[in-house]
């Protein structure tokens, strides 16, 4: 016997991604943006960019402990010094700022292309 489905008038959304509700942005516009950096991209950058921002959305900035801390909570396996090291090249070339109270913040010209990238 033929059973006709009901149409539906708007197809369902799919559900949040873990990005789309923490605000967080996604790795293509991370690699967009070490891209307008002049960097090659690489999974510690990534996660390491991925945390400035989350704490950049909470108004505040990290130092290498909080940022090493962050990873471990992912279940990231990187050492301290890898951290440490990814931290220092980035500040290096502009990505990041390392302030006074040796915290690491995005550069302004960094968050303005992620928001742009994350725009579209």
């Amino acid at each position: 016997m033929y059973h006709p489905q009901p149409l539906l008038q708007t197809p369902p959304r799919p559900a949040a991604t873990p990005s789309e509700e923490t605000g967080r942005v996604g790795n293509e516009q991370i690699r967009e943006l070490l891209r307008t950096f002049g960097l090659r991209t690489s999974l510690i950058r990534l996660k390491v960019i991925d945390t400035l921002h989350a704490a950049d959305l909470n108004g505040r900035s990290i130092g290498v402990r909080g940022v090493h801390a962050q990873l471990e909570q992912l279940d990231i396996p990187l050492s301290f010094l890898s951290v440490r090291e990814v931290l220092k090249r980035l500040c290096a070339e502009g990505v990041i700022n390392l302030g006074s109270d040796k915290c690491y913040s995005l550069n302004p010209q960094a968050r303005a292309v992620l928001e742009q990238a994350a725009a579209r």
